[in-house]
Parts: C-alpha cells; sequence; structure tokens
C-alpha cells in the first residue's frame, strides 16, 4: 500500500468521504446536499491526488479516471436523491460506468452480465414496481411519498457501515491475500485448448502455420491435442503432422468462464434465472394489485357523485 498511498492517508479521505456522504443524504428538514457533495468531492480528491503523487508516472488510463468520476457521482445520487424513479435512473449510470471499467481490466463478460442483468433485467423491473405499485406525485410535490423515501431512516450508521466495508476492502485490495494457501487447480489454463479444436485451427490458419485445406485429426471422438508440448496432430494434402501452436495462442476470458459456468456450474445458472423469473412475477402480482386498488377507489367516487347529485335533486 506503501507504494500507492500512505494508509493514514488513505483512511482520512475515506473518512471525509464518509462525512460527505452522510451529510448528504436526504433527511425530512433541511438537507445540504451540495455542502456534502464537496466534502465527498474533497475527500475523493485528496485519495486521488496522494496517489498520482505516490505514483511517479505510473498513472492510470485516462478512461479509468473518467469512468470512476461518473461510477461515484451516479452512486452518491443513487443514495441521495429522494424520488426512487431519479435514484434508479442513476444506478443505470452507475453499472454503465462500472462496465466501462470492467472493460478496461479485459473482463468483457462481466461488463456485458452487468448490463444485461442488472441495467436490463433487475432495474427494468424495479421501475415497473415504482411506477405501478405507486401513486407517483408530480415534480413540486413530495407530500405523496413515503416516509423512508423523503429522508434517510439511518444516514449515521448506514454512512459508519458503508465507509468501514469499503477502507476493509480498500486495505484487502492493496495488501493482497498472500497470506491465503494457493488453490489447487485440477488443469491447466491451457487445457481448455483440447475442447476447441476449430479455434486451434484458425489460430494455425492465421499464423501461417497450415493451409485452409488442413484440419486436426479426430481419432475415436478426440482431436489429437498435445497439450503439454503445445501442438495438434494435423492432415491436409501433405499428410500427417505435428504443427506447435502459435505463442500468443490461449483461452480468452469468455470462454474460460464459459466453461466455468457451463460445464461446472451449472446449476448456477438455472438459479439465476429463477431468481429473475420470480422478480417478474413479483412485479405483476404488485401492478395487478394497484390496479385492483384504482378500480375501487373509481368506483367509489362515482358512487359518492351520484350521492351528492341526488342529494342537491332532492333540496
Amino acid at each position: 500500500m506503501d507504494h500507492l498511498i500512505h494508509p493514514i492517508a488513505l483512511y482520512l479521505g475515506l473518512a471525509l468521504v464518509g462525512l460527505g456522504l452522510c451529510v448528504a443524504l436526504p433527511r425530512a428538514r433541511v438537507s445540504p446536499q451540495v455542502i456534502g457533495a464537496l466534502l465527498a468531492a474533497g475527500g475523493l480528491g485528496v485519495i486521488l491526488v496522494l496517489m498520482g503523487l505516490k505514483a511517479q508516472g505510473e498513472l492510470p488510463n485516462l478512461y479509468f479516471y473518467v469512468f470512476s468520476l461518473v461510477a461515484l457521482g451516479g452512486s452518491l445520487r443513487v443514495v441521495t436523491h429522494p424520488r426512487p424513479v431519479y435514484s434508479a435512473i442513476y444506478f443505470i449510470l452507475t453499472i454503465l460506468a462500472s462496465c466501462g471499467l470492467y472493460l478496461l481490466l479485459s473482463a468483457e463478460f462481466m461488463a456485458f452480465a452487468l448490463v444485461i442483468v442488472y441495467a436490463g433485467a433487475i432495474l427494468i423491473t424495479y421501475l415497473f414496481v415504482i411506477m405501478l405499485a405507486t401513486q407517483a406525485p408530480t415534480e413540486d410535490r413530495t407530500e405523496g411519498l413515503k416516509s423512508y423515501d423523503i429522508a434517510a431512516r439511518e444516514p449515521m450508521l448506514a454512512t459508519v457501515a458503508s465507509m468501514a466495508l469499503v477502507a476493509v476492502l480498500t486495505g484487502m485490495l492493496f495488501t493482497g491475500i498472500s497470506g491465503l494457501e494457493p488453490r489447487r487447480a485440477g488443469a491447466s489454463h491451457d487445457a481448455l485448448l483440447a475442447q476447441l479444436p476449430r479455434r486451434v485451427e484458425d489460430a494455425m490458419k492465421d499464423a501461417s502455420a497450415i493451409t485452409f485445406k488442413d484440419r486436426i485429426v479426430e481419432r475415436d471422438g478426440a482431436f489429437q491435442i498435445d497439450i503439454e508440448n503445445r501442438r495438434a496432430l494435423v492432415t491436409g494434402p501433405d499428410g500427417e503432422r505435428w504443427v506447435d501452436f502459435p505463442a500468443n495462442l490461449a483461452p480468452r476470458n469468455v470462454e474460460a468462464l464459459g466453461f466455468n459456468l457451463l460445464n461446472t456450474h451449472p446449476g448456477s445458472i438455472e438459479i439465476a434465472g429463477v431468481i429473475l423469473l420470480m422478480a417478474m412475477l413479483g412485479a405483476v402480482v404488485l401492478s395487478r394489485r394497484q390496479v385492483e386498488i384504482d378500480e375501487e377507489a373509481k368506483v367509489l367516487q362515482a358512487r359518492n357523485l351520484m350521492e351528492g347529485r341526488g342529494a342537491e335533486g332532492q333540496a
């Protein structure tokens, strides 16, 4: 951690960010969100400046700062905005900025999963529940909102818990997990290439190691790929021969993750599908209940109008 920032300076900056977050949380009477945002931005700026001075020219990519500022600003508005619909919209902005950070880390699957699952399925379901199961007041009127939407219940406790979690995770990120026992992996990362023969063929063709007429030999339902020596038995017009893999040939992140999910943990995909299905059914039930309440209110109002007109006629 000392290579990037002094631990005391990091935790003091996080404490200043937490103080700004606590001030910016919505309150019933006075909510100085501007002051809280300035305090949080000041604490974050102190951390970034000290990290930049310690880095000595080894600064991250420019897009890292852009996505980070957008994600932090959007997440701040998620917890401080008094209206749930706008909080959900800011949450989508935070998700998109986080996707940009994942792309910078070459984690393409995580970026796509965030967009599809969170910004797509879960956020849309949440917005449907808000719009169909609540009576949304106008922009300049908030008396129709619930008390937990107007003011934060436990701003101090929530801020302390969240910033303590951020401090612990940040310290663990810098110090690493060298004290843990190494994971005993069965096969090497390149072992997946034995299950991707067409991928190996395409890489060899791109490297001009084989021609377009050559194919990897398949015997007894298994492709002749030697992972230990990084080569494959190829047949073509010149007969059979062993051809070495290109030097840069390796399984991609998405390919390795796909095999891990569908081959090792297929139950996780099914459980995630069931959870999303139950969320959709819950949104339908809540919206149907609200429609029934609205119909009952309309019938009661029409009955009151008819009774009022009848009383006026008798008078």
